[in-house]
């Protein structure tokens, strides 16, 4: 699972350098799949439930699951959610973040840093002995306390063999509630906060983008970590 982390996050990685104005959506794509099987996985989202790309490419009010397209142009001041995952050897890969599209406002980066540090707040609370409600507890202080809404439509997930797999992680909850972490669980933590309201709007015609109900922007983090006896273990990393 190191090695489809790694590959995930070398995707990202990489794609995010190429966020620019004037870049289109499908060319970020191209870019995620050639590089996965350059490194010799398989793209994780590429059919997946019929879905046509090898990232979800989400700007602006965009919560999740955006669709590459060569209509879809970044211009400055737009963010994107960039989510890649990666297939080494049966292995699942999932991780996420959202990029600035040049020179964007303020606030919007407070709502991007918020959302980064809401996730790693997870994460910290992802340690034998806790539960799933100490994950999402934590994750909704730091949002919440910044005044941003947490998406609870839509959460973190298992991942193993399978992108999706149980249990669900909510980035909302109370201390001591849900299933009891164990050593050995693999678990994608990924905070979907909203500049506004909570609540989502979608998908539409497309089948899958999902959009905050008021059309404020909303950013999302992802990684996929091990439970393990000394702390949290990021797989997702280079």
């Amino acid at each position: 699972m190191k090695e489809a982390g790694r590959v995930s996050a070398k995707a990202l990685r990489k794609v995010g350098e190429l966020v620019r104005p004037g870049i289109s959506t499908l060319e970020l794509d191209r870019f995620a799949e050639n590089l996965i099987r350059m490194e010799g996985g398989t793209p994780a989202f590429l059919g997946y439930n019929g879905f046509k790309g090898s990232i979800c490419a989400s700007v602006n009010d965009q919560i999740v699951h955006g669709i590459p397209s060569a209509d879809v142009i970044l211009r400055e001041g737009d963010i994107i959610s960039i989510d890649v995952g990666a297939i080494i050897g049966g292995w699942v890969g999932d991780n996420a973040a959202t990029f600035a599209v040049g020179q964007i406002a303020p606030e919007t980066q407070r709502l991007m840093d918020v959302t980064l540090q809401s996730m790693w707040a997870g994460i910290d609370a992802a340690r034998p002995g806790n539960t799933l409600g100490d994950i999402g507890y934590a994750v909704q202080h730091v949002a919440e306390g910044a005044g941003f809404g947490v998406v609870r439509e839509y959460v973190g997930h298992g991942v193993g063999r399978k992108m999706h797999e149980d249990p669900n992680v909510p980035n909302f909850g109370k201390k001591g509630r849900g299933t009891r972490l164990k050593e050995g669980m693999v678990l994608a933590i990924e905070p979907m906060i909203n500049a506004g309201t909570h609540r989502t709007k979608g998908p539409f015609a497309d089948g899958w983008a999902v959009y905050t109900a008021d059309n404020k922007p909303s950013a999302h983090f992802e990684r996929t970590i091990a439970i393990t006896k000394a702390g949290p273990l990021v797989l997702t990393a280079e």
